[in-house]
């Protein structure tokens, strides 16, 4: 794992990659299928890997936080980002930010919380928490109300707010005052495009933001880099076709359940086995596996159409 002081430009360097989290029978961590699958996506040259959502560390107990920072510390490559996240509430932050603080990590993601909270409580909360853990947050925004647009960015002069995951969802992308104001506040390199594949034609190609994180690139890293390339360039002609071929899967997520489907289409794919989903999540629905599958495997062949990045 990649442990030298991290700064907002290194966030422009890679996509996010953002991968489930296998666990055993008992729901223990699976250390073998979790490092199997970061050297899948580390083959297909994405060198950031981001442990949230979608590896449902909302539901993850404090007691086995401390197995999982060693378990990912362990399986990634010199050369290879890892943020856990935290949360989503402020003792569990605290008590986790207990784990990390002295670690070889240099950022974390706070998950958002829904409901019982404020804006001027959420920036309190993170300027507690990061002033404790001695490193600064990644901050992931669903809402418009998780915190004031000035108190966020008041968090970034002061070094304790890094980059955020902006992940606020619009009818039309490329219609949203708020994150022109957000841009016109903190920049465009501190916000990373939270939502898979589907908004990055109009978030990195329109509004220049720095990266985006994905889901379905777990499955095709090699795609996904290739596509984040072309925009990056800004070059929606060669981007489009690769666009394309992520929306099946990313349709599905976006239907039945963003978490569960990709935890799903990891193990439907072959690629690594994903285990059982740890409650209070559940499987996806049996009959929809068929289609998960053949999205999956279609991803994954598109995959494996593109040049080895070894």
């Amino acid at each position: 794992m990649k442990t030298t002081p991290i700064s907002v430009a290194e966030f422009a360097g890679s996509v996010l990659a953002v991968p489930p989290l296998a666990r055993r029978a008992d729901l223990s961590l699976d250390a073998a299928q979790n490092h199997r699958l970061m050297r899948h996506i580390e083959a297909g040259g994405l060198r950031t890997l981001l442990y949230g959502g979608n590896a449902n560390l909302y539901h993850t107990s404090v007691h086995e936080y401390g197995e999982l920072l060693a378990l990912l510390a362990d399986g990634a490559a010199e050369t290879t980002r890892v943020i856990p996240a935290i949360g989503p509430d402020f003792g569990k932050m605290m008590d986790q930010a207990r784990l990390l603080r002295g670690s070889g990590y240099r950022t974390a993601m706070v998950l958002p919380m829904q409901g019982f909270t404020t804006p001027e409580g959420v920036a309190e909360g993170i300027a507690r928490v990061v002033d404790f853990m001695g490193m600064p947050v990644t901050l992931y925004i669903k809402s418009e109300q998780t915190i004031g647009i000035e108190a966020l960015g008041r968090l970034v002069d002061e070094g304790r707010v890094l980059v955020v995951k902006y992940a606020i969802v619009r009818e039309d992308p490329a219609v949203d005052p708020f994150l022109q104001q957000l841009i016109a506040r903190i920049g465009t390199e501190r916000i990373v495009s939270g939502m898979g594949e589907r908004p990055t034609l109009v978030h990195l190609a329109r509004f220049g933001l720095a990266s985006f994180t994905t889901g379905s690139g777990c499955i095709a890293p090699v795609a996904c880099n290739a596509l984040f390339s072309a925009l990056k360039a800004r070059d929606l002609a060669a981007a489009q076709p690769i666009y394309d071929r992520f929306l099946p899967l990313e349709t599905l997520r976006d239907s039945i359940s963003l978490i569960r489907v990709l935890h799903d289409a990891v193990s439907l794919s072959g690629l690594a086995d994903m285990g059982p989903h740890l409650p209070l999540l559940s499987a996806s629905p049996p009959g929809r596996h068929a289609e998960i599958q053949a999205a999956a495997a279609q991803l994954l062949a598109y995959n494996r159409s593109f040049p080895s990045t070894l």
